[in-house]
């Protein structure tokens, strides 16, 4: 049976649709860093992506290679992240996706190391003939936060997201997002797939108390 954390973490994936406090652990993902628009299908974004997947599923079967992870089990990949920020904007400006850059993110299991990710990076490179370099082993320690799952467009989320900064303050807390805590999106719907206002998005912002 494979692990999933969707449903061994619930609440790190599925919040409530009201907002909550809420005290992120550390955690390891393997990353590729981006700008630009992530609708434009010219863009960076979509080969971000392809490498994060590329690399996600040459470790999750490593066990059929001849590779071994010690005390590697079976796991579903874990659903895709973004941390996203627009330099010298506080806040986001929805109209000039152009200057939007971003963290795109995979979560890994604790039992897979740096040197794990490095060997995924070569092996996909050699099988695949593409340069798959980009992709990097990075931990996050987001610490305490206020969540909350919204429901619908992406271009909604400021309605959500005002729900929630409401809360924090109520709460006692405020916002705490500078150059190494970030605006975060957990992808829980398929925008290719799902109709926008079926789309299910945890949104996370870092605080800190008054």
């Amino acid at each position: 049976m494979s692990i999933d954390f969707k449903k061994t973490e619930k609440e790190l994936y599925t919040p409530p649709k009201k907002p909550t406090i809420i005290n992120v652990p550390k955690m390891q993902f393997i990353a590729v860093r981006g700008k630009g628009d992530p609708n434009d299908p010219n863009g960076e974004y979509s080969q971000c992506l392809e490498a994060l997947y590329g690399i996600a599923y040459t470790l999750k079967m490593s066990y059929m290679s001849d590779y071994q992870m010690e005390g590697y089990y079976k796991y579903v990949v874990p659903p895709l992240e973004g941390l996203w920020w627009q330099t010298g904007i506080k806040g986001f400006d929805y109209t000039r996706k152009d200057l939007f850059e971003y963290i795109s993110m995979i979560r890994l299991p604790d039992f897979i190391k740096e040197e794990d990710v490095a060997w995924a990076i070569k092996t996909a490179s050699e099988k695949k003939g593409k340069d798959f370099s980009r992709v990097e082993f990075f931990v996050y320690d987001e610490g305490m936060c206020v969540q909350c799952m919204h429901i619908g467009p992406y271009d909604d989320e400021p309605k959500t997201i005002a729900k929630m900064e409401a809360y924090m303050k109520e709460q006692g807390y405020e916002l705490d997002i500078n150059d190494m805590r970030h605006h975060h999106e957990i992808y829980l719907g398929d925008p290719r797939k799902a109709k926008p206002e079926n789309l299910r998005t945890v949104v996370r912002h870092p605080i800190k108390k008054v």
